[in-house]
């Protein structure tokens, strides 16, 4: 059945609202159906169900002819940055630029509820999850951009309807924070070359610098990820909803990184000494 669509100034439900299926029922079958016949009806190619007010984690994407569901779905990685001029029907008129990625790896579950995954290459595909999926999490594109683009449309769309040049300031699709990972992941590769020290034939003052190299990188990959964490903070708060911005992906990207340092240096200790 076609139901209709919230759209700017109606209010999408809150998130804590939203939550993840977890009785596959006719129920279930139903609204994916609801969505479907409603993306139809306005020539759509994504959805996610909070649009049509059902408040469950689910996403639908239109991929030619042939629709793909995606239930409770997280995004695990994600290539390709690059800067996405995009629409959304919640917001009639309005056009961003913002940052997305190109390449993203995805599990979800399926009507039966049998957890899948997905390498999704298709940029346009890719970016339609991205966004259908901020709604899940209660986001949605204008809070991607900063908060002066974001007041200057609303604004418009108060008054007179007419939006803004969408070439203002955007989120930036590389931020300090990439500057910082960066820095750490050349660290990272240093300390892993050290563990080839044994197959050559270096003096021991050389191998014993080798090893204070991995000990003082070991404190510097905690110290980086702090000041990591610290940025992301504060970027957070400018361009709200970014995906790299999100608490679990942060946590995870430094818990990987730590994790990694402790181990080569764990090994380097038995190698170097």
């Amino acid at each position: 059945m076609v139901k209709p669509l919230i759209t700017y100034p109606q209010k999408l439900s809150n998130a804590m609202l939203i939550s993840e299926v977890r009785n596959f029922n006719d129920d279930i079958l139903e609204i994916i159906q609801d969505m479907k016949d409603t993306m139809s009806e306005h020539n759509l190619t994504a959805l996610s169900a909070v649009q049509i007010n059902h408040l469950y984690t689910i996403i639908v994407i239109r991929d030619k002819e042939e629709y793909k569901t995606y239930i409770n779905p997280r995004i695990l990685s994600n290539r390709e940055p690059f800067d996405s001029t995009e629409s959304t029907i919640y917001y009639p008129n309005v056009e961003v630029t913002i940052p997305r990625y190109g390449h993203i790896k995805v599990i979800y579950e399926d009507v039966n509820g049998e957890a899948k995954h997905a390498d999704i290459t298709d940029p346009k595909v890719a970016v339609d999850f991205q966004r259908k999926l901020d709604y899940l999490y209660g986001g949605d594109i204008l809070l991607k951009v900063s908060q002066a683009r974001r007041e200057e449309i609303l604004n418009a769309l108060k008054t007179d309807g007419l939006i803004p040049d969408a070439s203002l300031e955007v989120c930036p699709t590389i931020t300090k924070k990439d500057y910082i990972l960066s820095f750490n992941d050349k660290l990272l590769f240093f300390m892993g070359l050290s563990l080839l020290t044994p197959l050559f034939s270096f003096e021991a003052s050389t191998v014993a610098n080798i090893w204070l190299y991995d000990k003082i990188a070991l404190l510097l990959v905690i110290g980086l990820m702090v000041g990591y964490f610290v940025m992301a903070q504060v970027e957070a708060k400018e361009f709200k909803q970014c995906t790299s911005c999100q608490v679990g992906n942060q946590l995870g990207i430094i818990a990987k990184r730590v994790a990694i340092a402790i181990i080569l240096t764990i090994a380097g200790y038995f190698l170097l000494n």
